[in-house]
């Protein structure tokens, strides 16, 4: 499946932004989601997570609370909700997919278990 992000930009901190993710290539439903992100000298980091229809998500410890993940599988589409930005959220943000419909946040919130990721979209929070 070929993924493409987007929707970074530069915002103020305490704004909002909405990343999307669209896939191709495959059926949609058949991947489970995730957001990650990364910063210069840093280690990938897991944002966030989603089951093929959505009813399980999980959340990295630093943006619960503020970040919600969703799809429409009807429209091949992940999306990540970013709210209460802070300059700490600054990195470029990945999707990427996972084959299967679920699976506990012990997998999903590994990169390692990804099959396929995006290019990457830039998100810088002014602080």
């Amino acid at each position: 499946v070929q993924l493409q992000a987007s929707g970074g930009g530069l915002v103020q901190a305490g704004g909002s932004l909405r990343l999307s993710c669209a896939a191709s290539g495959r059926t949609f439903s058949n991947y489970c989601m995730g957001w990650f992100r990364q910063t210069p000298g840093k280690e990938r980091e897991f944002v966030a997570a989603i089951s093929w229809n959505g009813g399980t998500t999980y959340y990295g410890d630093s943006v619960k609370g503020r970040f919600i993940i969703s799809r429409v599988n009807a429209k091949n589409a992940a999306f990540l909700q970013m709210n209460s930005l802070k300059p700490e959220d600054t990195a470029v943000y990945y999707c990427a997919a996972k084959g299967g419909s679920s699976y506990s946040a012990y997998i999903l919130t590994d990169q390692n278990q990804y099959d396929y990721w995006g290019q990457g979209t830039l998100v810088t929070v002014s602080s």
